[in-house]
């Protein structure tokens, strides 16, 4: 059976927050600076154990801007990561947060084979659990590369023992994207016609035409009040979405590395205002881990 992206369910009774909003997902995608797709042509993988590791700090920083608004959500940690600082993730798990995985080396997958993406997804799913001492439940793809030519990988995860994902984004961009899949959490059929949860990143709307709004390089990119206004546009329309930062995006001390000018402008543009924006949004709008958005959905098992 062929994978169809519009098969996911319709929206299910959301989980009023205290001013009667949807409750978010908050996550982070715990990967280093040069881990980046868009450094990628400057930074070779070999080179990654030779370079100032600032993962560690940077999710610590993060942990404690959480920590002061009380509020929980999911990392989704690289294996590499992972294999490096499992105290890290021992840390993150004991702070309340969820735990997930990011694959192992932030490959893009339609750049593997199926092999070498089972491969890497099971060992960064195992360090994870041996670091928590839990399942990990959820999975997101290096620069949401689940894509409609990856669809396969949905197949993969489920054998893997994987409950959601969170790599679908309905948009056209040149690295990802299947623009006419659901915005809505939901079930969506892998090719075997098994289904898992997906919980998309959910795009505005502004003049007709779909704009990415919820986290990344976009949060930095777009001014705050389009930010604002874009999630708040969502949220009225009882939807919940999936925020996501990266802990680098918060470092504008990070080490510069020479790459082409659209590469600089996605990676290094506004680092010095994340922190700040961040902050007002942790006080603008409720949020929780993943996990729980889709259980009080009804599409996880507690």
């Amino acid at each position: 059976m062929a994978a169809d992206p519009q098969s996911l369910a319709g929206p299910q009774a959301p989980l009023a927050s205290g001013r009667n909003r949807p409750v978010n997902a908050f996550t982070v995608d715990v990967e280093d600076y040069f881990h980046v797709a868009a450094l990628a042509s400057a930074v070779s993988r070999d080179s990654w154990g030779t370079r100032e590791c600032r993962v560690e700090r940077n999710t610590e920083r993060l942990l404690a801007l959480l920590a002061g608004q009380e509020i929980r959500g999911t990392f989704f940690v690289l294996g590499w990561v992972a294999e490096r600082y499992p105290a890290l993730v021992r840390r993150i798990a004991d702070c309340g947060h969820e735990v997930a995985c990011h694959g192992f080396s932030h490959q893009l997958i339609y750049r593997q084979s199926p092999e070498e993406f089972r491969e890497e997804t099971a060992r960064a799913k195992t360090l994870l659990e041996q670091a928590i001492g839990a399942p990990v439940l959820g999975y997101r793809a290096a620069s949401f590369s689940v894509v409609r030519s990856t669809l396969w990988a949905l197949d993969t995860l489920i054998d893997l023992g994987f409950a959601y994902d969170s790599s679908i984004f309905p948009i056209r961009h040149d690295r990802y994207g299947i623009p006419d899949a659901s915005a809505d959490p939901g079930r969506v059929a892998a090719p075997s016609g098994r289904t898992l949860v997906e919980f998309p990143m959910v795009p505005a709307q502004f003049m007709g035409m779909k704009v990415p709004i919820c986290g990344g390089g976009y949060f930095r990119i777009f001014p705050y009040w389009l930010t604002r206004a874009g999630l708040r546009q969502i949220n009225a329309g009882r939807r919940p979405f999936p925020f996501y930062l990266h802990p680098w995006e918060i470092d504008p001390g990070q080490p510069r590395i020479r790459v082409g000018a659209v590469s600089r402008f996605r990676h290094y543009t506004n680092l010095h205002r994340c922190e700040r924006r961040l902050g007002r949004l942790l006080q603008e709008f409720p949020f929780a881990p993943m996990r729980d958005v889709l259980h009080a959905r009804g599409l996880l098992n507690a």
